[in-house]
C-alpha cells in the first residue's frame, strides 16, 4: 500500500508535509511524496535524509490557496494535487493525502480519479470528537446544495467509514435538523426524512445541533452548506475558549499555581479536541481515497491524515459504498414496478 502525499499544499508547505510523511514512513508506511524535488530533498536532509519507505515524484506546478479550484484540470496539469490524483487512478498509491486548495483537491480527485459507480456527488465528511467518543458528520463542504437522493448517498457513505475506521458495529445515523419529529425542518430534510427510513441504515430520525457533539448519534447527516457553517463555528468558539481559559489562569498568580496542578489535565483535554489528532477530512465517493488536510495542518496532522488514509485502504471501503449504493438502486428500480408504492411515491 502506497499512499501519494501533496508536498507543497497548506499554509506550511513542505516542511509540514514532509515531516508528516518522515513520521508516517517511520510507522512503516510507504510514501510517494509529489512536488518540488530539490524542497522535497531539503526538507528530508533536514530531518536525517532519506527513508527507504519514502519516493519522490517530481511535480513542477503548484496550485496556490487563492486559485480557482478547477486550475489543476485547466490551467496546471503537472500540479502536485493532479500529479497525487493521477498516481491514485493509475494504481500507483491508493490514497492521496493534500492540505492544499480544498476546492482543487476535491474538483481533481472526481475528474482525475473518478467516482464510484452510483455516487452522484462525492462528499466531504469530518470525524469530530463528542461527549462519548466521536461522530462522523457529512457533508462539510463538498455540495452546498443537494438532493434528498444526494444525502442518502452521504448517509451510506458515513456509515461504512463510521463501521470501518471508528469501529462501530451498528452505527446510528442521524438528519441534522431543527427538531426531532418528522414534520420538523425545511423541504430538504422532510424528503430526506422519508428516503433514509428506507436504506436499511440504523436510521435514528432527525438530531439537532446539540446532538453533534453529544454523542447521541455516530453519524450525522446534512448538506455542505449546513456541515461547513457547523465545523466552522465549532472550531472558533474551541479556539475563543481555548484563549479565554489561558487568559483567565494567568490572571492572578493562585490561577497561575493551579494552572502548573492542573497542567496534565489540561494536556489531556487539548489531545481530545485537537484536529491534528483526527487527521484529513475524506472526501467519500471516490474510486480510492482522498483525504484533505486542515490547510494549517502540521506535521503530526499529515501524519495522523496518512494513517487515516491507511485504515480507509485496508477497510477496502470504496468497494463497500459501491456495492451498498448498487443494492439502493436495484431497490429503486423494483419499486419503479410498482406504482402505488408508498415508497416510491416519497
Amino acid at each position: 500500500m502506497k499512499i501519494a502525499v501533496d508536498a507543497m499544499g497548506g499554509d506550511n508547505g513542505p516542511p509540514a508535509a514532509v515531516g508528516g510523511a518522515y513520521q508516517a514512513a517511520a510507522a512503516g508506511t510507504s510514501i510517494l511524496l509529489v512536488g518540488h524535488v530539490p524542497r522535497i530533498r531539503e526538507e528530508l536532509e533536514r530531518l536525517g535524509g532519506d527513508r527507504e519507505r519514502i519516493e519522490i515524484v517530481p511535480a513542477e506546478e503548484v496550485v496556490d490557496m487563492d486559485e480557482p479550484a478547477i486550475t489543476p484540470i485547466r490551467r496546471k496539469p503537472r500540479s502536485s494535487i493532479r500529479v497525487c490524483a493521477e498516481l491514485v487512478r493509475e494504481g500507483r498509491a491508493q490514497a492521496l493525502v493534500s492540505a492544499g486548495n480544498t476546492g482543487a483537491a476535491m474538483i481533481t480527485a472526481k475528474m482525475v480519479v473518478g467516482t464510484v459507480p452510483g455516487v452522484d456527488r462525492p462528499a466531504l465528511a469530518t470525524v469530530l470528537p463528542t461527549a462519548r467518543g466521536r461522530s462522523v458528520l457529512l457533508d462539510v463542504g463538498a455540495n452546498v446544495d443537494s438532493k434528498p437522493h444526494h444525502l442518502r448517498q452521504f448517509a451510506v457513505m458515513g456509515h461504512f467509514y463510521a463501521q470501518e475506521v471508528l469501529h462501530k458495529e451498528d452505527p446510528r445515523v442521524g438528519l441534522l435538523s431543527i427538531g426531532e419529529e418528522e414534520i420538523k425542518g425545511t423541504d430538504l430534510t422532510r424528503e430526506v426524512f422519508k428516503v433514509l427510513k428506507t436504506t436499511g441504515l440504523n436510521f435514528v430520525g432527525n438530531v439537532e445541533g446539540g446532538d453533534v457533539f453529544g454523542g447521541n448519534v455516530d453519524v450525522v447527516v446534512c448538506d455542505g452548506f449546513v456541515g461547513n457553517v457547523v465545523i466552522k463555528g465549532a472550531e472558533a468558539l474551541g479556539e475563543m475558549l481555548a484563549g479565554l481559559l489561558r487568559e483567565e489562569m494567568q490572571r492572578t498568580l493562585r490561577s497561575r499555581f493551579a494552572a502548573r496542578l492542573a497542567r496534565p489535565a489540561f494536556g489531556a483535554f487539548q489531545r481530545r479536541i485537537d484536529y491534528a489528532e483526527y487527521g484529513a477530512a475524506p472526501l467519500l465517493g471516490i474510486q480510492g481515497g482522498c483525504f484533505i488536510a486542515h490547510g494549517r495542518a502540521n506535521a503530526k496532522a499529515v501524519a495522523s491524515s496518512i494513517r487515516r488514509a491507511v485504515e480507509f485502504c485496508a477497510a477496502d471501503l470504496h468497494h463497500k459504498i459501491r456495492d451498498k449504493i448498487a443494492e439502493l438502486h436495484m431497490q429503486e428500480e423494483r419499486l419503479l414496478g410498482h406504482p402505488d408504492s408508498e415508497e416510491i411515491k416519497t
